[in-house]
């Protein structure tokens, strides 16, 4: 699956690589990988892919689960779609509380003591997921863990899921993509190694150009 999910990626842009011409994250750090998992949803054939991975991966994985809940904003579509596969409610969680109406932070029902499974596309420090698992347990929910389609499997996010005794699963991982890009010629075989040596240290920039 995992190889699977990999070339899907690849295949409509929702991960690029482009190590000779990094890109710049918000927090500045320079990046050889680009991720949009959103281009899913507008490729029929990958989305059914995507989303049944997500679905089986929740009963297989997290067989109690009673709620899934987005991520906002890139969660929300994945786990409306993989609810839909699964008959089971859902609802997404704000990275905020609303300024209006109700001021919800949680969008849709849940009850205190629901089994829910947090729906991620990607996770890279692990932070912002985190976040959305803390807001769940404080309004009551029991949070199984987390399905993400993408994992940059970086220290620090291993770290802070492991220190939180938070389980996720990713239906597929930065190695597995940078080994399918060389493969499928994306990237140079040589690419590899400074992809690895990013996603180890990314505030070392010393694989930008090959050194």
């Amino acid at each position: 699956m995992e190889e699977q999910i990999a070339k899907a990626l690849l295949s409509i842009g929702a991960v690029f690589f482009r190590p000779e011409k990094p890109f710049t994250w918000a927090s500045g750090i320079k990046s050889p990988v680009y991720c949009d998992n959103r281009l899913i949803l507008t490729a029929p054939e990958y989305r059914t892919l995507v989303e049944t991975a997500i679905a089986d991966t929740v009963k297989n994985e997290y067989p109690d689960c009673q709620v899934l809940m987005g991520t906002s904003t890139a969660g929300i579509a994945h786990a409306a779609i993989a609810a839909h596969l699964l008959s089971m409610p859902m609802g997404y969680v704000r990275s905020g509380n609303k300024d209006h109406g109700r001021q919800n932070r949680i969008e849709g029902k849940l009850n205190k003591g629901d089994k829910v499974v947090v729906i991620e596309d990607l996770i890279s420090t692990g932070g912002s997921v985190l976040e959305v698992v803390d807001a769940l347990k404080e309004a009551g929910a029991e949070v199984l863990g987390i399905v993400s389609i993408f994992t940059y499997g970086m220290k620090k996010g291993i770290e802070r899921l492991a220190a939180a005794n938070v389980k996720n699963i990713s239906l597929t991982n930065f190695d597995v993509i940078a080994e399918v890009a060389a493969a499928e010629g994306y990237i140079k075989e040589n690419d590899i190694r400074r992809l690895i040596a990013f996603r180890n240290n990314p505030s070392d920039e010393s694989w930008i150009g090959g050194k």
